[in-house]
């Protein structure tokens, strides 16, 4: 039931805000004049091209390093890029990681690095060192055994936790259908990957590819031109370049790029996720587009019909007419180095998945067959006028523009006429865009989610009459065969599970003596207190949440009403999701639950290494999923997935360390997942048979 309240106050805060967004479009005013200014360019010895922006609008200064070295392969040892990455600006040859965090604070400047790359600003008084700092920690990184052992034990847990992610899976196994293992873009770091990762495989990694040679390094705010150039000189000329990075990329090296095989035709590529919640759902085929083509902005308007705002097809249809996704949208990349890929994506509740799905590709063949309105052709290139001028006023714009140009061979004047190049663009250049780049025949539809509830539905999709092709991959993306149910072990059912819990918690007659429970918890989040009260009578549940002594969100759910109160605004929620929350009314719920005849058995399972039963427990807005230990009957994890908006979100509590309390074991611990935290939970006060005043349910 905590999950569930922490899950519904959040998506219904979020909600109201949403629902006061105006998404009406502004008329659009004729293309303005684009005054880009084009930055003071050289190039250093050692291959480094430098280019300076002088802005004296603000007292800040950004600086900007972009390596553009072809994609690196990275093979048995995947994951090194990220690795390499982390602890590149902890410390340096002339400052320790301290001593540079300490100095970084202190001038309120900002640093950080990747494998390829780095970024600094600062303001302008403090220009001078804040670059010097980031020259030191780009060229000299102090490569330590304990900032590499924290680095590599940071990226295994995001591994470990990622692998229940369907999310994270879904993008992993998409990548892999669409590039394959041997490409840079279709590889993935794997825990046997990580863990083969040494120190001196970092060192290696480092002095092999992080040169000057295909280096740009961007600097501009309140300079001076003149004297940055000199200080670039001294301070990036001792930048030693390699004469052998080329062939590192060269034909039958590692890094070669091989062109992905060809997609051919169009099928159903399904990963099943058993405990997933919602189905992740994505249209997507490969394709040849750069900045450089003269489809190019063809082919950012008619994505930006199809999917790229809430203004889009995708989203109207998905979300506001059928409800069925809190959005749907569409993405249209560019590569000069590989093929990039078109995608139509939406993540969905299981139930109606096969829907979606469909929609998606009535949107894609409608955007391909019938020419677009020369409504949506106006409100598509508005729309792009207002994001560029906007983004013209970031430095970080121009100074990405700057690099844009010079990395794909662009024409100086690219931005300059950007917007007049997207008001060219006609109702035909649309359609045929969409039918260049948008390959309905060929191409691969990837639905990641619970397969017992989705394969069948989905097996049963046709396109132009004739049944699609269905395949199954794992999590790593290997073809396998289709999951089978499981086979239910001889005499559990969902009753028998919850029997064992109540008898293992103290047993239904001492159970039922108990005529109101309060139960307090004391956790901590980003240094801050928080105390979670519930109070709970056989026919209403309260829960009270505050955050450093203040009271900042309560839950009430009787038989009569359910509602949110945060501050002085109450929020009332709808029938429909009151009829779901009601499912966990009463003291003790399963004792509720055990007779309830939309409680399911699900299967046996394991969980870190322990075997459970699964139950659910499936309404229209609330779903609920419970595990209990095969062996001492006591639950151990509790899954909620509320729906409001037509956006799925699941929310997670692992609970355990059960103590006696006047002969009643309660869980002592839980470890509840706040987005992508979680918040460790400790019992601190149990009450029983306490009287409640009728307040506390108002």
């Amino acid at each position: 039931m905590k999950n569930i309240f922490l899950n519904i106050t959040l998506l219904t805060f979020s909600i109201s805000l949403f629902a006061q967004i105006d998404r009406s479009i502004p008329e659009p005013d004729p293309a303005p004049q684009i005054n880009f200014e084009e930055p003071i360019s050289f190039e250093m010895k050692n291959g480094l091209k430098v280019m300076l922006i002088e802005n004296h609008k603000l007292p800040r200064v950004s600086i900007n390093l972009l390596i553009d070295n072809p994609p690196i392969f990275e093979g048995d040892l995947n994951g090194i890029g990220y690795l390499t990455g982390g602890i590149m600006g902890k410390g340096n040859s002339f400052q320790d990681k301290d001593s540079v965090n300490e100095e970084i604070d202190f001038m309120g400047a900002r640093m950080s690095f990747s494998s390829q790359s780095g970024f600094a600003s600062s303001l302008s008084r403090y220009f001078e060192r804040t670059i010097t700092m980031f020259s030191q920690s780009a060229l000299n990184p102090s490569f330590t055994e304990e900032e590499f052992n924290q680095e590599k034990n940071i990226l295994l847990d995001n591994i470990k936790n990622n692998e229940k992610n369907t999310v994270s899976i879904a993008r992993r196994v998409e990548n892999v259908l669409a590039y394959g293992l041997d490409h840079p873009y279709g590889e993935f770091t794997t825990k046997e990957s990580m863990e083969k990762i040494e120190l001196k495989n970092t060192i290696e990694f480092y002095e092999s590819y992080f040169k000057p040679n295909n280096a740009y390094l961007v600097i501009i705010g309140d300079i001076n031109v003149n004297k940055t150039k000199k200080l670039v000189k001294k301070l990036f000329g001792k930048w030693k370049n390699d004469s052998k990075l080329d062939s590192k990329f060269s034909k039958g090296s590692i890094n070669e790029i091989k062109d992905p095989d060809s997609i051919e035709d169009i099928s159903i590529n399904i990963i099943d996720m058993p405990n997933s919640a919602n189905s992740e759902i994505t249209f997507q085929n490969l394709i040849d587009l750069k900045m450089s083509d003269k489809d190019y902005y063809s082919a950012l308007i008619a994505n930006r019909i199809l999917g790229a705002g809430p203004e889009s097809r995708l989203f109207n249809n998905i979300r506001e007419d059928k409800g069925y996704a809190y959005g749907a949208y569409s993405s249209i990349g560019d590569d000069k180095y590989s093929k990039a890929k078109f995608r139509a994506t939406t993540s969905t509740r299981f139930q109606v998945t096969d829907s979606a799905l469909i929609e998606i590709i009535k949107e894609v063949k409608k955007i391909r067959t019938i020419p677009v309105s020369g409504e949506e052709l106006k409100n598509a290139k508005a729309k792009y006028l207002g994001e560029f001028v906007l983004a013209m006023e970031r430095p970080s714009t121009i100074a990405n523009y700057a690099i844009n140009i010079e990395m794909n061979d662009l024409n100086p004047s690219y931005y300059k006429t950007f917007l007049s190049n997207i008001n060219k663009v006609s109702i035909k250049d649309v359609q045929n865009a969409a039918n260049k780049y948008f390959k309905l025949n060929n191409t691969q539809l990837v639905v990641t989610g619970k397969g017992s509830e989705i394969i069948e539905k989905l097996e049963n999709i046709t396109i132009d009459n004739s049944k699609v092709t269905v395949k199954f991959y794992d999590k790593k993306g290997s073809l396998t065969q289709k999951p089978q149910e499981a086979e239910s072990p001889k005499g559990i059912t969902a009753k028998s599970i919850l029997q064992n819990y109540l008898t293992a918690i103290g047993g239904v007659e001492k159970l039922k003596s108990i005529e109101s429970l309060v139960l307090k918890y004391k956790g901590e989040v980003m240094g801050a207190s928080i105390v979670s009260e519930e109070k709970r009578l056989k026919k209403k549940f309260t829960n009270s949440t505050s955050m450093n002594g203040n009271l900042m969100m309560k839950m009430v759910v009787t038989e009569d009403k359910a509602f949110i109160k945060q501050g002085p605004n109450k929020i009332d929620l709808p029938e429909n999701f009151h009829n779901d929350l009601k499912n966990s009314l009463g003291i003790f719920a399963e004792l509720n639950l055990i007779d309830n005849p939309n409680v399911k058995f699900v299967g046996k399972e394991t969980f870190e290494e322990t075997e459970v039963y699964a139950i659910e427990i499936n309404g229209e807005m609330v779903s609920n999923k419970f595990l209990y230990d095969v062996n001492s009957g006591l639950k151990i994890k509790e899954i909620s997935t509320t729906n409001m908006g037509g956006q799925p979100q699941t929310q997670e509590s692992i609970i355990g360390n059960y103590k006696d309390y006047n002969g009643i074991l309660l869980p002592n611990k839980r470890s509840q997942s706040m987005g992508p935290q979680s918040i460790e939970m400790t019992l601190i006060d149990v009450l029983f048979n306490e009287k409640f005043n009728d307040d506390d349910f108002d």
